[in-house]
């Protein structure tokens, strides 16, 4: 028996959304909603389902098992919550929600209804870093940049839970230790809220990471350097690759050695989906639940207080 699924926003993002659970097995694309109803209707007829203006109508024509939720991150938790109370299990995309209070109630009405919370923190299905998370990987040092020049298209949000988000996440998975301090910094660019972030987190066991993340960049770069004490790992995400150096002693002295590991490379976005619908399937827990998703938004709102408080000693105002 396929499960039925409705997407909750089809625009840039969410069209995806759509048009990948008519590709999987196991699920049966039921509808799409949109406030925008010209927009719903035009996805909907290309991919052969009814559309409709809101979660509520479509609840209430379609009965779902489950719905992606991509939306304005402000809306997250008023429809989530409105979805989980009607016992259909969600994926919502990163960040969960604005505060981590409100995803903290989601995940306790998930909980005790014995719903999934999925967060669609994409870039832990990526190839390459699925591959480093299989392999034994101890971090001493972490370096990440997520850059790319400025378009307009994401403007409710600053960089940190647009951007930065993503790499507080995967390196919080792949340092298993708790946080002992954060230090950020930030500016505005181009809009109200921060267009650039620089954050340092210090682990408690002793391993530094460093992410800086720019919409305001003339290029393109999502990369994530890890320094072991023999070896560096760096990862490319656009390319889903990844390189392994190290150095070795021989005859002639010090060489280093590159290696290029080769492992399958699928659609980011079409195995987290298929993951959710295999989580619902199997009442199973997903890669990155509700609690991973509260757990790195609060790392983002502790990065932003910091901003905002550099910045109002500067006398800057931003957004948010």
């Amino acid at each position: 028996m396929t499960t039925k699924i409705g997407v909750i926003g089809v625009g840039h993002l969410g069209q995806h959304h759509a048009r990948i659970y008519t590709e999987l097995l196991d699920a049966r694309l039921v509808g799409v909603a949109d406030s925008d109803i010209d927009r719903a209707h035009f996805i909907g007829e290309h991919l052969g389902v009814p559309a409709y203006s809101s979660l509520e109508e479509l609840i209430r024509r379609k009965s779902p098992d489950a719905i992606s939720i991509v939306v304005p991150t402000s809306q997250h938790y008023a429809i989530a919550k409105t979805a989980l109370e009607a016992g259909i299990h969600v994926l919502v995309e990163k960040p969960v929600t604005i505060r981590p209070e409100e995803a903290g109630e989601l995940l306790e009405i998930a909980n005790k209804k014995n719903l999934v919370l999925q967060v669609g923190h994409i870039e832990r299905f990526n190839s390459a870093i699925r591959y480093i998370s299989q392999v034994q990987c101890q971090p001493i040092y972490l370096d990440s940049r997520r850059t790319c020049p400025f378009t307009g298209r994401i403007n409710d949000v600053g960089v940190v839970l647009d951007l930065m988000i993503h790499d507080i996440d995967i390196i919080m998975s792949l340092v298993n230790s708790p946080i002992a301090k954060i230090a950020a910094t930030g500016a505005c660019v181009f809009t109200d809220y921060e267009d650039i972030a620089d954050a340092q987190i210090t682990f408690e066991n002793g391993v530094l990471a460093h992410i800086l993340v720019s919409r305001c960049a003339e290029k393109k770069c999502r990369q994530l350097e890890i320094v072991e004490r023999e070896r560096q790992v760096t990862i490319n995400y656009e390319q889903q690759s990844v390189q392994i150096s190290r150095c070795v002693n021989n005859s002639e002295g010090q060489v280093e050695i590159r290696e290029t590991p080769v492992f399958p490379k699928s659609e980011p976005l079409k195995l987290e989906l298929a993951d959710f619908v295999r989580c619902v399937r199997e009442k199973g827990k997903p890669i990155v639940g509700g609690y991973e998703g509260k757990r790195a938004l609060e790392v983002a709102v502790e990065v932003l207080r910091q901003i905002h408080e550099s910045t109002r000693s500067e006398g800057v105002r931003l957004a948010g």
